[in-house]
């Protein structure tokens, strides 16, 4: 079955198996599916075509996937833009809503860079710092 651009799984109940759709989430599905009239807990595979259809018809209803990605994406570049806290925080990668960065973030801010003294003769075969400058 292929819904918004997005093929999903035939294995997985349908509740699931919606939420494989960018902007559709567990809740949502839940939602979408009542809506359409459909038991959440049947497999893709066995949908009939007006249940299909049903869901689809539903989901017109919701921006999904590219027009929520394009959404998402230029009101994050509008708060740039403005000059907004909540840009400045974004532009460098950053956690935007008031989240500590000194001890957590780690998923936002990439893996540990240690930074520290390091001896000479390791400077030296990292390039840092070569045996002319050394000598001054």
């Amino acid at each position: 079955m292929r819904i918004a651009g997005v093929n999903i799984p035939d294995e997985k109940r349908i509740d699931i198996a919606l939420s494989c759709i960018y902007g559709v989430g567990r809740s949502n599905a839940s939602g979408i599916l009542k809506k359409a009239g459909v038991e959440a807990s049947k497999r893709t595979k066995t949908l009939s075509e007006g249940e299909q259809n049903r869901i689809q018809k539903v989901l017109e209803i919701y921006k999904l996937e590219g027009d929520l990605r394009a959404e998402i994406s230029a009101n994050i570049k509008r708060l740039k833009e403005v000059g907004a806290y909540r840009g400045f925080r974004h532009s460098k990668n950053l956690p935007a809503r008031g989240q500590r960065t000194r001890s957590n973030a780690r998923t936002k801010r990439g893996k540990r860079v240690t930074i520290g003294a390091i001896k000479k003769e390791v400077a030296a075969k990292m390039g840092i710092i070569t045996d002319k400058t050394d000598k001054k």
